[in-house]
């Protein structure tokens, strides 16, 4: 199962070789590429990377070593959200045909599935990515996405494709946890069914129905820890339960993954072009044997035909990118903002108080570990600052809920102090690109708060961390008044647990607490910085805005942070 044993691709070229009697498919797998189309950067001084140019490059190595109908390529998701070129593609340059569409077909992918990002884009993008893909004949799949009018699928449920001498049927599912991760203007008219039972049941249907030889479950799933409890990341639960199954193929955590159990090999290929999936299947007899792996891309390996083919795509992305936006007098590291305020977290509050109806702000850094200098600001830096598309939303919430919401946070970022005070592991992890130690929880959900004066004291138990003096301006802070708190609309939904899990509120009263929607709120950052020129730290810092707060008792906190933050980067 493993890359580094016997590579897939060259074993199956010498089994085919071997054994001509029997058929033999190789699927490629991508998912959570996340707009990772170009491998140039679109600034100056940035490095290459793992992109689409990539997959292509390595897929038709593939295909002219085994034949290209004996080759599949599907995509599990999260294709429109996460760079540059799609941001572009989905808002601004609205008027042609999108480029996802146009990179898949020149790919030759055979189907793709829905993710959670995807959904995120909003009704008229990928309603129209829908119709694009149709039109090239690329399935845009999600069979549990079903229509709250009449129950049908609101998506292309499965597809049936001839490979290799097979018959092979390839149902796609999206993560069924949308409503905790978006409002529901964003997915109206849609209901997101779990995988479990719903995965089985299209197995069932369409084994009965299609007769195929083979099946692929395509999901943007995480895959999960197996023990039922997520959701969102259901992986490792279907390979326990699915029957009838030859690959399952998972996404959405980012983590490249492989694992077989009674004949069902489930890949994971990880994020942004950087793995891909390969799932070799064999058919003799009747039966189906089924091998995978996972296969690390070269950055330089890029297929040069497809570079120029997309090249005045790529500079009109470029050109957009380094547009002026503004200046900033200091540097933003957004690695600052696990040790305590800092300018960073300070602009992404100041710009949510900015809303007429803020009273306080819950904000978290979004990207893991980025820098803008100072000097010049270009519209590229909007992305280091703010990677997704979130929108503002304002919440009504009870004092006590406000302190439920961070105590929640805080138990998730730090730990009471032994060897270590941030919630750390001595393990890499992929997402992040951390080499050895890593936070044990996704840093994404570390919300501070602004508009509070507040301590956090990492020698008390978890749940009594959190000590609230008074508001920003001295006004007393009153845990049974309530509070207008502005945030991500992925945090107003339910996403990261905190709201629901952290102060206890039912997930069918989020919507209803919303007093506010407002635009993205890296377009408000944005605005922010056209508006006001030259951002420095006095203009995002102002006390009787934000309030302050800060880890307690100092003397000892401070070396550990500092020690902790050395593990990591």
């Amino acid at each position: 199962m493993k890359s580094h044993l016997i590579p897939l691709f060259a074993a199956a070229v010498l089994l085919a070789i071997s054994c001509s009697s029997d058929k033999t498919l190789h699927i490629v797998t991508t998912g959570d590429v996340h707009g990772s189309w170009f491998e140039d950067p679109y600034i100056q001084g940035g490095g290459t990377k793992t992109s689409l140019l990539s997959v292509k490059y390595y897929v038709d190595s593939l295909r002219r070593a085994v034949g290209r109908k004996n080759v599949l390529l599907l995509d599990a998701g999260d294709c429109l959200q996460g760079d540059n070129a799609a941001y572009y593609s989905n808002y601004v340059d609205t008027l042609q045909q999108h480029l996802f569409p146009r990179l898949v077909k020149y790919m030759g992918y055979d189907a793709v599935a829905v993710g959670n990002h995807d959904i995120e884009t909003g009704h008229p993008v990928y309603d129209e990515i829908n119709r694009q893909l149709t039109a090239e004949g690329i399935p845009f799949l999600a069979a549990n996405a079903v229509r709250t009018d009449n129950g049908e699928p609101y998506f292309t449920p499965y597809t049936i494709l001839r490979r290799g001498g097979m018959k092979i049927a390839v149902i796609g599912f999206t993560n069924p946890n949308m409503k905790a991760w978006l409002s529901e203007p964003i997915w109206s008219g849609i209901e997101f069914l779990s995988l479990i039972p719903c995965a089985q049941e299209w197995v069932d249907r369409v084994r009965a129905k299609e007769k195929p030889d083979v099946v692929v479950v395509l999901t943007h799933s995480g895959t999960g820890s197996g023990d039922g409890s997520s959701l969102e990341s259901q992986g490792l639960d279907l390979l326990a339960t699915l029957q009838g199954v030859d690959l399952l193929v998972c996404s959405h955590d980012h983590r490249p993954y492989v694992a077989e159990k009674d004949g069902t090999v489930l890949i994971n290929g990880g994020a942004r072009a950087g793995n891909v999936g390969h799932a070799v299947i064999t058919r003799s007899g009747g039966r189906n044997a089924v091998s995978g792996e996972t296969v690390r891309l070269d950055k330089n390996a890029v297929d040069e035909q497809m570079e120029d083919h997309f090249r005045e795509d790529f500079e009109e992305v470029r050109d957009f990118t380094i547009q002026p936006v503004g200046h900033l007098a200091m540097e933003l590291r957004t690695r600052d903002a696990y040790t305590g305020m800092c300018d960073y977290l300070n602009l992404l509050h100041t710009v949510h108080l900015s809303v007429p109806e803020a009273q306080i702000s819950f904000a978290a850094p979004l990207t893991f570990n980025g820098t803008v200098r100072a000097g010049e600001v270009i519209y590229n830096d909007m992305f280091t600052i703010y990677p997704y598309e979130n929108q503002l939303f304002v919440v009504r919430l009870k004092g006590s809920e406000i302190k439920d919401c961070l105590e929640y946070s805080y138990d998730h970022w730090i730990r009471t102090p032994g060897e270590h005070v941030l919630n750390i592991v001595n393990n890499p992890d992929a997402r992040t690109g951390a080499a050895r130690w890593s936070f044990a929880n996704r840093s994404y959900n570390f919300d501070s708060a602004a508009g509070l004066v507040y301590t956090v004291d990492v020698t008390r138990p978890a749940g009594s961390r959190v000590r609230i003096k008074s508001l920003a301006d001295g006004s007393a802070f009153d845990p049974e008044a309530w509070y207008n708190v502005a945030m991500t609309s992925y945090r107003a939904s339910g996403g990261g647990d905190i709201l629901t899990r952290g102060a206890g509120i039912p997930a069918e009263e989020l919507d209803g607490r919303v007093v506010n929607r407002y635009p993205e709120i890296r377009e408000l950052i944005y605005t922010f910085f056209k508006e006001h020129g030259t951002v420095d730290s006095a203009l995002v810092g102002d006390c009787n805005v934000l309030g302050e707060w800060y880890f307690t008792p100092e003397r000892l906190v401070k070396p550990m942070l500092a020690a902790d933050m050395a593990l990591i980067f």
